[in-house]
């Protein structure tokens, strides 16, 4: 896994093998980030990683600039390693958050421009984020929401879908408020 562009570029990250996390493939990863090159002022953009994992999008938004990360992961060894990676790249942007991404959502009281949710695929009713993000005020109007997901998973119907993308088993569905 590495950090595809931006200040960090080519940054290697090695999660320990006690990460069960599924990182989004560098693929699928440079090909979001060509697709949100051409729709996103990073520096004007306060980005929300959902079930984050090893971190690795948050990573990447931060490296090229975003002007606020915050990371949610309740799982503690992924969040310590989140914290750990961050402060070992010099990142002082990015927010770990050790919680439940259900629970944050009903609770958060802050706004952001980019939200980034990539569930397990096993969890059940991981889809019930897409309702919970679209039908709150967490994203800010104007703002995008990227939900990855297996391809089972249609979301078209959703007044605010925009537009998906597959790359290889990885699917994002984009939605804007």
């Amino acid at each position: 896994m590495r950090i595809i562009s931006g200040k960090y570029r080519g940054r290697a990250i090695n999660p320990p093998r006690n990460l069960r996390a599924r990182p989004t493939t560098d693929f699928a990863k440079e090909n979001l980030f060509n697709v949100l090159n051409n729709l996103v002022d990073y520096e004007r953009t306060d980005v929300l990683d959902l079930f984050a994992g090893t971190g690795s999008i948050g990573y990447e938004f931060a490296s090229r600039g975003a002007r606020s990360v915050t990371s949610v992961e309740i799982n503690a060894v992924h969040y310590d390693f989140i914290r750990r990676t961050a402060r070992q790249l010099g990142i002082e942007n990015l927010y770990a958050v050790k919680a439940n991404v259900f629970l944050y959502l009903k609770s958060c009281p802050k706004q952001f421009d980019l939200i980034f949710a990539d569930a397990p695929y096993d969890l059940p009713a991981s889809e019930q984020v897409v309702g919970m993000v679209l039908d709150s005020e967490i994203l800010r109007p104007g703002g995008i929401f990227i939900f990855e997901h297996s391809g089972d998973k249609d979301f078209s119907a959703r007044k605010e879908f925009w537009q998906s993308r597959s790359y290889g088993s990885v699917h994002f569905s984009f939605f804007k408020k």
